[in-house]
Order: C-alpha cells, then structure tokens, then sequence
C-alpha cells in the first residue's frame, strides 16, 4: 500500500506521445472525461502533469478499493485505449509520478538496435597455406 499526503491513496496514468499524435492532444480531448470520472468514484484530488515527452495524471483516493472501479468504467476504458500510443505509451501505477519516490516520472529508454544480443562472430584465419606447385609423382615413380 502506498500511503502519501494524509492516508491518500495516489495513483498516477501516463500517457506518453506516439509517432502520430501527441499526449497532450490526448488531454485536451479526454481530461474532463477522466477527471469527472474521478470525481464520480471519490477522487478527493488530482492533477495534470504536462513534459515534453506526455503527460501525467494523478488521482488521489481515500479508499484503496475505488481505484479498481474508476479503471472498469467504459468511458475511462475508452480514452485509455484512446492514448496516442496504447501498448508502448500508457503506464499506470500506483503513487505520485513515479513508483520509486522521484519526483520525475519515468522517461522511456531507447532500446539499442531491436533489442537483441549481438551474433557471435568467427575471426579470419591468420594466414593461408598453399599446397606446393610441383606435379604429384606417377604410379610408377616418375617425376616431372
């Protein structure tokens, strides 16, 4: 249980820009959708985060048990499935921008090529021999 501000239970929504809209297109559209969402299942307090790379949106409740509900309600499920990005882009976690007491919510790390180790690779032989030039002797024992 995460208990900050006055035994308030903090939950934080992220939404992260994706390669075609931007996150805080996302807010203008559906904030007052999530936030009178929030205030129907007892939100006692909420804010809007907005960074370059999304936007961040805290909910604080009294009761652990409201925060399951918010999350069920259809309009809720819609603008969540609506983010600009919703497989890579939508983080939702418990606390106050971010889960490991920073004060910075979490940025999304760049993974390296696609994210796979590097293939083993053999080394070139250092140096080749070849077979001598002089023709092999016949059956019978001559030599050219």
């Amino acid at each position: 249980m995460v208990v900050v501000d006055m035994d308030r239970y903090w939950w934080s929504i992220e939404i992260l820009d994706g390669p075609y809209s931007s996150a805080a297109r996302w807010r203008d559209t559906y904030q007052e959708t999530m936030v009178s969402a929030a205030v129907s299942f007892g939100a006692k307090e909420w804010s809007w985060h907005v960074f370059g790379w999304g936007v961040l949106f805290e909910i604080a409740y009294d009761s652990d048990q409201m925060w399951p509900e918010f999350l069920t309600l259809p309009a809720v499920r819609a603008a969540l499935d609506a983010a600009p990005d919703p497989v890579n882009g939508l983080l939702i976690y418990r606390g106050r921008g971010g889960s490991a007491g920073r004060v910075q919510p979490r940025r999304p790390r760049p993974t390296a090529g696609s994210g796979a180790a590097p293939l083993p690779r053999d080394e070139p032989p250092g140096r080749v021999t070849l077979a001598s030039a002089e023709p092999a002797p016949t059956a019978a024992g001559v030599t050219a």
